[in-house]
């Protein structure tokens, strides 16, 4: 049993087509979502669509929150703000509907998915360190919890105490607890473009780290074609 474990989607269809295509080569057998399906880039209709026709555990992202809602986006800055009030206007009234019936925190199979923090999810607060992983471990009852929100792929572990661990290929140990962010699909900020998500090996115990290539220069023509800032554009070839 392989579990395609993906999220931070941000409306990029080139990038989340190009994962599901990578994760049915490698032989995933489910499809589990952790959030922000939409904002930033020019697909947020397209996107939502593919989410729901897969039919898999989907927990809500800040972004996804905010699509849903008409009210004020002066907590985001001026990016994350065009964005948002673009796709507000490019959703339907199902979209936002099924955004709005998201749930937080999923538990799925053995594993626990939320987007951001476990101790506040609704306050979507960043997990960057391990003093902020452990907050989230003292309300985590699975071995591994798989989360969002920074863009950036990052595991940490706690035995005796909490520790950032490589995530390239990340053995699951029995009597430990992972909290393991797959990344970004359509908008990386660690440096690197490739859309990024994870495979968790349900039969090995085992998180294998993907990096998949996609037709970014399309990606960019459409947001800015969509007339949403250039600098989103820009972003993408950047992996900031």
């Amino acid at each position: 049993m392989r579990f395609a474990i993906f999220g931070d989607i941000h409306s990029n269809l080139e990038a989340l087509e190009a994962v599901l295509a990578d994760a049915k080569d490698c032989g995933c057998t489910h499809h589990v979502c952790i959030g922000d399906i939409v904002g930033y880039n020019a697909n947020p209709h397209e996107c939502v669509e593919i989410i729901k026709g897969l039919g898999c555990p989907v927990v809500k992202g800040n972004h996804d929150e905010q699509a849903h809602l008409n009210g004020s986006l002066e907590a985001f800055n001026p990016l994350a703000d065009a964005a948002l009030r673009w796709t507000r206007e490019n959703l339907t009234d199902e979209d936002k509907q099924w955004l709005a019936s998201l749930r937080l925190i999923r538990q799925v199979r053995d594993f626990t998915i939320v987007h951001a923090t476990l101790d506040t999810p609704n306050q979507w607060g960043y997990v960057f360190n391990q003093l902020d992983a452990a907050a989230s471990f003292n309300y985590q009852y699975t071995n591994v919890c798989f989360y969002g929100h920074t863009h950036a792929p990052r595991a940490y572990v706690r035995d005796e105490a909490v520790h950032h661990v490589p995530l390239e290929v990340l053995p699951i140990e029995f009597g430990k607890k992972y909290f393991i962010n797959v990344g970004s699909v359509g908008q990386p900020r660690d440096g690197d473009w490739h859309a990024s998500y994870c495979i968790y090996h349900a039969d090995k115990n085992l998180v294998e780290l993907r990096r998949v290539e996609y037709d970014i220069n399309f990606a960019q023509d459409k947001v800015v074609d969509a007339g949403l800032p250039q600098r989103l554009a820009d972003r993408l070839a950047l992996g900031s």
